[in-house]
């Protein structure tokens, strides 16, 4: 089954170890990867090494936002009930990273506690130190939602150079070590506090490379009207697009994620199915957990290459004896150069080179006659695992997302649309006169009998050339028309009575009010006389 192993790993190891993605990516990364890092110091410029914790751990959602802009009460509007430590105002009051995971209890970590646990991916958040783990905790409590996944709470981003200083470690930094590690991070905005901080503005950038994670909430949206919501919506957008540099627009959700009534309901209809599409979202994340974690690592190993090429560079460019520290100024100021020559000899894309003023502060520190040399077998081994084991690795998550179960988030808010009459767009479109006793069609059927009699019936049926000179004068495209037909042509003789031709005008109107059409002809639209023959 395993046919990428190699003969002397499946002598030594019994193939049974490694039937998941997760334990496939663990022995990649502690065997291939791991080694290089190690060798060039990758762990003290970019990320500490991963551990068994960071493959195992169920997906993860950071919430990130200025103060005041609801992350906490998102939170509880997902799990519909308070978690420890939750605090909710107007002014900044959560002022510390909670992690909120399942648990059989309700009950709070320390922050000093949870980074000796090896069962929590938190261990290396160690790294930074007393003041930042005493404003990190785990709140643990029982709830259907964190079986599946976990959800990373974070301070209020304030504004001003005194506040940013005063928190004791660096909150960017923080944030990017948890950007790494997380299937998804969304930014909240308040509807009536659009503007970008200069601490939040630092924390978007250094969410750079995690785009692809990243999702935009614009939350209290229920407290403006109609126009001015246009307003900001734009003006959040443009806000957005100085920060963030990429030539795709990230995906913002309009809502107003909390329990209560909403203050003008103009919007209601769309604030449902912002919410539907957001949920969808998030309870996407664990059908593509071990998708993410495989991405990730790849991004990971091709961010090492380049720094063992950085590294093993700068080496060899340092003098034996005289002039080192000389020549290291030199070449921290022509690193961009470096990085130039980089790219022309091993043919690599610029966009996978780190930061280079972030590289430069970093190398100022280093001491360069303790860098290694360039090793051929350690890359060799890296550029094997990204042509061979990484391509066998997705075959395996493709057989695990079939073998296994649909991997849903349940429970919490996600349960109370799903099912009854408060689901999204329940009774409306071709979902309308579901409850009805009538058939729904027949309330406009003398109107479409008028039409219907006027294209030459034979035998109480029209033709298909006959329907379709009525149903084209709709505008809508043949595709559409073509799936309405099939739907509506309930006998399947090729041609319409009076009934399925009712029902064909009632699907086209249903389609012109912007309403998607059914897969399946739903059981409240067959006609009554046809429905003992559809059974």
């Amino acid at each position: 089954m395993f046919s990428w192993l190699r003969s002397d790993d499946r002598r030594r190891k019994d193939p049974e170890v490694f039937q998941t993605v997760s334990e496939g990516l663990k022995k990649l990364y502690r065997t291939k990867l791991l080694p290089l890092e190690e060798h060039y110091r990758f762990h003290e410029f970019h990320s500490p090494a991963l551990e068994d914790a960071d493959f195992d751990n169920k997906p993860m959602v950071l919430l990130v936002g200025q103060y005041s802009t609801g992350k906490t009460t998102f939170i509880r509007y997902l799990l519909e009930q308070d978690f420890p430590g939750m605090r909710i105002g107007p002014e900044p009051t959560t002022d510390s990273f909670i992690a909120v995971m399942q648990g059989e209890m309700e009950g709070i970590i320390p922050g000093n506690a949870l980074v000796v646990d090896p069962k929590k991916p938190f261990r290396k958040l160690n790294a930074f130190g007393n003041a930042f783990l005493n404003r990190f905790v785990c709140a643990q409590l029982p709830n259907p939602v964190l079986e599946s996944i976990s959800v990373i709470d974070t301070p209020g981003i304030l504004s001003g150079e005194k506040q940013r200083i005063s928190r004791g470690y660096d909150f960017a930094a923080v944030l990017e070590w948890f950007a790494e590690r997380v299937d998804r991070i969304i930014l909240l905005f308040d509807a009536h506090k659009l503007d970008i901080s200069d601490e939040f503005s630092e924390v978007i950038k250094a969410l750079k490379n995690h785009e692809d994670k990243m999702r935009v909430v614009l939350n209290k949206a229920d407290q403006i009207e109609t126009q001015q919501l246009m307003r900001v919506y734009g003006a959040l957008m443009w806000s957005l697009g100085k920060i963030v540099n990429t030539p795709e627009v990230i995906r913002v959700y309009i809502g107003s994620f909390w329990s209560r009534p909403l203050l003008i309901p103009d919007n209601r209809k769309l604030f449902e199915a912002e919410e539907q599409d957001l949920f969808r979202d998030i309870q996407s994340l664990p059908r593509n957990a071990a998708l993410r974690k495989l991405n990730d690592l790849i991004k990971r190993a091709r961010l090492a290459k380049v720094h063992a090429y950085i590294i093993s560079s700068l080496k060899k460019e340092m003098p034996s004896m005289f002039g080192k520290d000389n020549k290291k100024k030199e070449l921290v100021n022509n690193l961009a150069e470096i990085y130039g020559q980089i790219e022309r000899e091993h043919q690599i894309s610029p966009g996978d080179f780190p930061n280079l003023k972030r590289m430069q502060d970093q190398l100022q520190a280093q001491d360069f006659s303790k860098f290694q040399p360039l090793k051929s077998k350690l890359l060799e081994v890296v550029d094997d695992m990204l042509a061979h084991d990484i391509a066998q690795l997705m075959v395996l998550v493709r057989q695990e997302e079939t073998q296994r179960p649909a991997q849903i988030v349940k429970g919490g808010a996600f349960e109370g649309t799903l099912h009854g009459p408060f689901g999204h767009g329940y009774g409306e479109g071709a979902g309308e006169g579901i409850d009805d006793a009538e058939w729904v069609v027949a309330r406009d059927k003398p109107m479409y009998d008028e039409i219907f009699y006027t294209l030459s019936p034979v035998d109480g049926k029209i033709t298909g050339a006959n329907a379709k000179k009525e149903m084209v004068r709709s505008k809508l495209p043949n595709s559409v028309l073509g799936k309405i037909w099939k739907l509506a042509d309930i006998d399947k003789d090729g041609m319409l009575d009076d009934e399925e031709f009712a029902l064909a005008n009632h699907l086209i109107k249903v389609k012109l009010e912007g309403h998607e059409l059914p897969n399946e002809l739903p059981a409240h639209l067959i006609p009554p006389s046809k429905r003992k023959a559809t059974e």
